[in-house]
């Protein structure tokens, strides 16, 4: 089974992809075998087939690299989630993005600010008395008047000022834009969300994977004791030469699987410097184990309430609805009156010895008498804007209370899953120690024990898959809530 989990901005084509494929119900020798999911890594493949392309359809699972530091460093989920919203591609283009909305609010208004220029020119002209129909009749005793007035030059200088009395186009227009921008500056805050819950979910993977490592190495020293053992009864010829041939195998399928998890751990590790920006060759380890806590104080009402009142990606929804509104009104308003007044100051002449004083002032009244339907359209489309907005508004009010109700029934079910399996790694400990004493003492052959010992591994890997699960439900839940940056470490029980 596939489960896709679409984490999504307004404003922004952004999907953070989690494929969590589970187990069959498969039973152990003993039937210490739960059946519970098992994650694989946020950004397994994203190189296939093409990175650059990978990386425009998914930004947060990137980051600009720091440098290696040459030493190893350690790495708690405090410091990886500061990291993540430092150097974490999305968070980049998510800032860029809301620079690009902030200047469009400071062109509309720059629209409405007085508009003030300065102008200077020096003329040279020859003008045609008969271009511009001046004629005098013929007067005897005096000359005619001359074709032209020759060659003359001059001087122009001057202070221009436009300012809008009233447009209400253009008022409407600056609130739309700041109301844009309030919702560019909400999703920049819900993209550290999506960052935080990247982060999250790679720092549990890599916990997970080291815990792994952990129990291989455990089992991988007991099969080498156990082969010792059998090794010495077959010598003694007290046990059958099978029993050493089955302990040999089950030895090297140990190291085989200590090899393949301690491989999966240094990819985790890829996987998780590379969401928050370390160099893919530093060297480093984990100090959050962020083991089990169970969650208290809190209740699925409090927490819809909680995210339907806090959540970034709401808020910027409501406010984009506000934007498209202030649209809305900006092209009705082009059917109204536009009133605006210019003027300029200066001086003029041949000269600057000889400038006068030139200036000007007008007042200017536009009316739109016939558009040819323009306006009738652009008010059509800001209205089904608005109506599109406010019905994605409506339908993320539902995704977000859907949100929290499944990362709550997850967490529900993990919690018990994760007091089942401890459970049954205790019974499958006891198990096993009950068949180490029993082929001790001869009573039962080889075959119980690799039973027994296999009963161990399936309820070891499956109290880690189990533990994971819930602090996974744990981060999708803080995700869920709204300012996740806040509250995944009070969750987790993290420092």
């Amino acid at each position: 089974m596939k489960t896709q989990v679409d984490l999504k901005i307004p404003g922004f084509a952004v999907a953070l992809t989690l494929s969590l494929t589970a187990w069959g119900q498969t039973e152990g020798p003993l039937g210490y075998s739960i059946a519970t999911p098992r994650p694989i890594s946020p950004v397994e493949g994203t190189t296939t087939p093409n990175a650059q392309a990978t990386q425009r359809q998914n930004p947060y699972l990137g980051s600009v690299p720091s440098r290696n530091t040459g030493t190893k460093i350690q790495v708690s989920l405090k410091g990886a989630i500061e990291r993540g919203v430092r150097y974490n591609l999305g968070i980049v283009e998510s800032n860029q993005a809301s620079a690009d909305v902030r200047a469009d609010r400071m062109r509309a208004l720059a629209a409405l600010l007085p508009q003030l220029s300065a102008a200077a020119q020096q003329g040279y002209d020859n003008i045609s008395f008969k271009e511009i129909g001046l004629k005098l009749p013929p007067i005897p005793g005096l000359p005619s008047l001359p074709p032209t007035t020759g060659g003359f030059g001059y001087q122009d200088a001057r202070v221009s000022l436009a300012q809008s009395v009233y447009d209400a186009e253009l008022r409407n227009h600056y609130r739309a834009r700041k109301s844009d921008e309030r919702a560019s500056e909400l999703s920049v805050q819900d993209a550290r969300d999506v960052v935080v819950f990247a982060v999250g979910t790679a720092y549990l993977q890599v916990v997970a994977s080291a815990a792994r490592v952990e129990t291989a190495r455990a089992q991988v020293a007991s099969a080498l004791e156990l082969d010792e053992q059998t090794a010495n009864r077959v010598k003694n010829e007290v046990s059958p030469e099978i029993d050493s041939i089955r302990a040999q195998v089950e030895r090297q399928s140990a190291e085989q699987r200590l090899t393949n998890t301690t491989n999966q751990l240094e990819k985790d590790k890829l996987t998780l410097a590379r969401i928050i920006g370390l160099a893919v060759d530093q060297e480093f380890e984990l100090s959050d184990p962020l083991t089990y806590r169970a969650l208290q104080g809190i209740t699925s009402e409090i927490a819809t309430e909680e995210a339907l009142r806090s959540r970034s990606d709401l808020q910027s929804a409501e406010a984009s609805v506000e934007a498209a509104s202030f649209d809305l009104r900006a092209q009705k308003a082009q059917r109204l009156p536009v009133v605006s007044v210019s003027a300029n100051y200066g001086g003029a002449g041949t000269n600057v010895a000889n400038f006068n004083q030139v200036y000007s002032i007008s007042g200017n009244v536009s009316v739109p008498i016939f558009t040819g339907g323009r306006i009738h359209a652009d008010i059509e489309q800001a209205q089904a804007d608005l109506a599109r907005r406010q019905a994605e508004y409506e339908d993320l009010k539902g995704r977000v209370a859907y949100d929290v109700r499944v990362a709550w029934l997850d967490l529900s079910a993990s919690d018990s899953s994760v007091k089942v399996a401890q459970s049954n790694r205790a019974l499958a400990g006891q198990a096993m120690t009950q068949s180490q004493d029993r082929y001790t003492n001869g009573v039962t052959n080889y075959l119980e024990l690799v039973q027994a010992q296999e009963a161990v591994t399936v309820a070891s890997e499956n109290y880690i898959q189990s533990v994971f699960l819930y602090q996974f439900a744990m981060i999708a839940l803080a995700r869920a809530m709204g300012g996740a940056e806040a509250k995944l470490a009070e969750l987790l029980g993290a420092k």
